[in-house]
């Protein structure tokens, strides 16, 4: 009777041993399966809307002018959320989320992350991915680029030219890796992803943001300028500029921890539903990169919405929204924190700050206030 009681002693022990909180968060970071991925995605998407623009790059050239601060405030792990293109990449190389989610009014958002995920998944480092991503052979002693700078990776695709053998075969490839994704993909989405393919290996770095309904020229940085773009202490910090940031990516990639989804800011249901998504997992969000959404939101005087949305989010002090400032006619005025030849400018402000504004303030007054009153100092 008393080796009964004491195996029965053991076993509960043992038994809350492996449910201490610690194994119960390392089972629920177990990266998404294929098919949890694709639920995952329609779990928390939303109908998607319409943007006058096609945001296959950005159009900051001050993205990473924030990097910095980020430091400073050791913005670090958790949940990264993000709107738009790969400039996102860069945040989440050196925030090192845990997991990350795409959030964009766009389909061709969710797809072009799609054909990013079947990129990376398909490249052993940086050169090839830039390779299959611009239809462009490998330099013959491409084993040995691993550190080579940014630059040297920018030279040798602006004079190596295109190779539609290599394009047709990487496209065959992208469709198969597509439906391994087990993604409910129609015919028209994935003629949409061959179409941001094509754009990419047809301009190669001449590759720009455009907007469709109007002409713009050559009025938008070129992706060659992206990547060879700087932070506030004149280091290159793209995701691309050094191997091991690019592998950060690739990891999360091959982990299915990168999630694309539509949805809008100031929606019903997606940003709820990440909340919801993010609580079931023990992950706060440490950084949400919101570009200049907020901009139209306040024109179709929806920020109340988002920020009831942002309420949902699990965050901290030092969560915060990773926001840009276009200085162009139509916007208040020059943003005090511009930076000489910089049409855009990166700010930062801590998510609950922009809540307690709305909860004990009333808001703010105008946009330009709302980019102000909290940005945060980023020398």
């Amino acid at each position: 009777m008393q080796y009964l009681r004491q195996s029965l002693i053991l076993f509960f022990a043992v038994l809350l041993l492996t449910l201490t909180p610690t194994t119960i968060a390392q089972r629920a970071d177990e990266p998404p399966r294929r098919n949890d991925f694709a639920q995952l995605v329609t779990r928390l998407s939303e109908r998607a809307g319409y943007f006058g623009s096609d945001n296959l790059v950005s159009n900051e050239l001050s993205y990473q002018h924030v990097l910095g601060k980020l430091t400073k405030m050791s913005v670090t792990g958790g949940a990264y959320l993000g709107v738009g293109p790969d400039q996102n990449f860069t945040y989440m190389a050196q925030i090192r989320p845990r997991i990350a989610i795409m959030i964009d009014i766009r389909r061709d958002s969710l797809l072009q992350h799609l054909l990013f995920k079947a990129l990376f998944m398909m490249s052993r480092n940086r050169v090839e991915y830039l390779s299959l991503l611009f239809a462009r052979p490998l330099p013959r002693d491409f084993k040995k680029w691993n550190d080579r700078p940014i630059r040297d990776l920018v030279d040798y695709f602006d004079r190596t030219p295109l190779d539609q053998k290599i394009a047709d075969k990487t496209k065959d490839e992208i469709h198969k890796r597509l439906t391994s994704f087990a993604m409910p993909l129609n015919q028209r989405d994935i003629e949409t992803i061959d179409e941001i393919y094509q754009a990419f290996y047809s301009d190669c770095l001449e590759v720009r943001y455009t907007i469709r309904d109007r002409p713009t020229g050559r009025f938008f940085p070129a992706y060659r300028d992206l990547l060879l773009e700087k932070d506030l202490e004149g280091r290159y910090r793209n995701f691309l500029a050094y191997e091991s940031e690019f592998q950060v990516i690739k990891s999360m990639h091959d982990r299915n921890l990168i999630i694309p989804i539509t949805g809008d800011l100031s929606g019903q249901k997606a940003v709820k539903a990440i909340g919801d998504f993010l609580k079931e997992i023990g992950e706060k969000v440490s950084a949400f990169y919101v570009s200049n959404v907020e901009f139209y939101l306040w024109r179709q005087d929806s920020m109340q919405k988002f920020v009831d949305n942002l309420k949902t989010l699990p965050i901290d002090e030092n969560s915060v929204l990773i926001r840009s400032y276009f200085n162009y006619a139509y916007y208040t005025s020059v943003h005090p924190q511009t930076i000489d030849n910089y049409f855009s400018v990166q700010l930062l402000q801590t998510i609950d700050s922009l809540i307690g504004d709305y909860e004990m303030n009333g808001g703010y007054t105008s946009y330009y206030e709302l980019t102000t009153k909290r940005s945060l100092e980023l020398k």
